[in-house]
Formats: C-alpha cells, sequence, structure tokens
C-alpha cells in the first residue's frame, strides 16, 4: 500500500510540475513594472485620460517595440500618438534598469491586459539600446 501511495504522489507532483511549466505570466516583469511603470500607466496600463499614454491594447507598443524600449531606458518626450489620440506628457528615464529587466518589463506588457505583440529578446533590445 505504502508503494502505491508513493507512487501515485510522484506521478501527481509530476502532472502537476507539466502543467505549470511555462506558465510564469512573466511575474519578474510584472513586479518591475508595477516598481517602475505602474504609477503612471497604472496597474491594469490603462494610463491617464489624455495625460499618460494606454499600454493595454496600445498600437504604439504594438508597432514600435524599439521606441518602447529606448523610452523605458532613456525616458520619452514630445507628442506621441497612441490608439488615435495624441499624448505630450514626458516619461521620465529609467537607467538603473538592466537590459534584463527591460527585457522582462516588455514581456510581461506584450502579454499582459489582453496584449498579444510577441516577446523581445536580450539581443534585440541590446541592439535597440545601441541604436
Amino acid at each position: 500500500m505504502p508503494r502505491t501511495l508513493m507512487v501515485f504522489a510522484v506521478l501527481w507532483f509530476t502532472l502537476l510540475a507539466l502543467a505549470a511549466c511555462g506558465k510564469t505570466e512573466h511575474l519578474q516583469g510584472k513586479n518591475l513594472y508595477l516598481e517602475h511603470c505602474a504609477n503612471c500607466h497604472f496597474d491594469e496600463g490603462q494610463g491617464l485620460r489624455q495625460l499618460m499614454p494606454p499600454l493595454a491594447g496600445a498600437d504604439y507598443l504594438r508597432d514600435y517595440p524599439e521606441q518602447v524600449v529606448r523610452g523605458i531606458r532613456q525616458g520619452m518626450n514630445g507628442p506621441m500618438e497612441v490608439n488615435g489620440v495624441v499624448y505630450n506628457a514626458e516619461m521620465p528615464a529609467n537607467q538603473e534598469l538592466t537590459e534584463f529587466q527591460i527585457v522582462n518589463i516588455m514581456n510581461y506588457i506584450n502579454q499582459a491586459w489582453g496584449n498579444d505583440y510577441g516577446l523581445v529578446t536580450v539581443a534585440e533590445v541590446r541592439n535597440w539600446l545601441e541604436e
């Protein structure tokens, strides 16, 4: 009886591990986003009316990931059109963030709130920051 129970337990935990495999939901990126970005773009990426652009469903995020990466590191200013609305608030730089942290943030926001904008790699982020 104990051997059967042990086999069952091993199978059960194996199935649980397989079910969770790859489903981290970008937790590091989410935590970094909440720490560095949510104070302006809010927890659900909705932005703030005409002041702060949304990230949820944002065509700018989808179409210009290299600009978003540079904006995270170097900040952004000047007019920007997102989903047909022009925003002109300055975004502060986050120069302390590493390339890996920026990748985590990008991959989180690219998949959060119904976004399906793919994933970025460290090589892409590194290249975009060097341009």
